[in-house]
């Protein structure tokens, strides 16, 4: 069994910085790609970084050169920090990764239960 746990969030004011990170626990033999996702009060759920099992990256226009997505494959975690925060970052942050728990096993497609981020005025 697999669990991916988001944590990091919490209450920042416009300007400040928070760091999530998102950590995968049990039976694991491979992380492939890790999404950060957000969902806005009344938005939908959309996406906002990524990064590979390589270490490449990419972000949603609206983050990029405030956002910074990393990963630590040692420890299964993938890390978003977050710089510049604005009211419109307010949101619950997901995260979504792509794990295999053994070399055959066809991978599975996890989501954490997210992480409330709040940025005030």
């Amino acid at each position: 069994q697999v669990l991916v746990v988001e944590s990091g969030g919490g209450l920042v004011q416009q300007g400040g910085s928070l760091r999530l990170a998102c950590a995968a626990s049990g039976s694991i033999f491979s992380i492939g790609v890790v999404n950060w996702y957000r969902q806005r009060p009344g938005k939908q759920r959309d996406w906002v970084a990524g990064v590979t099992s390589g270490g490449s990256t990419n972000y949603v226009d609206s983050v990029k050169g405030r956002f910074t997505i990393s990963r630590d494959n040692a420890k299964n975690t993938v890390y978003l920090q977050m710089n510049s925060l604005n009211l419109d970052d307010t949101a619950v942050y997901y995260c979504n990764a792509i794990i295999k728990t053994s070399l055959t096993d066809i991978p599975g497609n996890y989501w954490g239960q997210g992480t409330q981020v709040t940025v005030s005025s």
